[in-house]
């Protein structure tokens, strides 16, 4: 398995590899850098030429996890990074380029788009949808049939009740308590969540 991206969210992704006992983990980065512990870190393939091994996107930020998957679809086969410790439902389906961290639960009838991220011990009940590019925080809850829409970063801590729709490209707030439909490229904070700004 190959990861792009060697920042401190990369450093997480390579222990979740490890944790899956791939045998041969690559790792990619543009910058300078020369080793992530005890891997050497390599250029990337350069554009158009194909890529036998599977690649996760080990990038943070949401938008340039997008740019870079749209990239690179030409070239590469996506795979998905789910840590040992983490438990998924039989019943959930999770999609290409998703990385799931330890602790995380994912119940049943649960949809995770292409590329998101389910980060450390979040819990995301039943029927919620993730759509592609979704970034859920460390210890954030989703309860039953809540959708998440392309983009979208919840914060760490956060809480949404069931049955919300967030909307794409919103920012919800750490620790916020989301009781409320949130509208698309909201930013929304607080307890209760309230939208304390909209992008164009």
């Amino acid at each position: 398995m190959i990861m792009y991206g060697a920042s401190g969210h990369g450093k997480v992704i390579l222990e979740i590899l490890e944790s899956m006992s791939e045998p041969n983990i690559q790792v990619w980065d543009d910058g300078d850098k020369a080793n992530m512990w005890e891997y050497k870190i390599q250029k990337p393939a350069p554009a158009g030429t194909p890529v036998e091994d599977k690649l996760v996107i080990s990038i943070g930020a949401n938008a340039t996890r997008k740019r870079v998957a749209e990239r690179l679809a030409p070239q590469v086969s996506f795979g998905t990074a789910i840590h040992a410790d983490a438990f998924i439902s039989k019943r959930a389906t999770i999609a290409e380029g998703t990385v799931v961290m330890a602790g995380v639960r994912i119940n049943p009838d649960v949809t995770v788009g292409k590329h998101c991220i389910v980060n450390t011990c979040a819990s995301i009940d039943h029927d919620c949808v993730l759509e592609d590019f979704v970034h859920i925080s460390p210890n954030a809850t989703l309860s039953g049939n809540v959708t998440v829409g392309e983009g979208t970063h919840v914060g760490a801590g956060a809480s949404v009740i069931q049955g919300i729709k967030i909307g794409k490209w919103c920012t919800i707030g750490a620790g916020a308590a989301v009781i409320r439909d949130i509208p698309d490229y909201a930013t929304a904070v607080g307890c209760p969540a309230k939208v304390i700004k909209t992008k164009q």
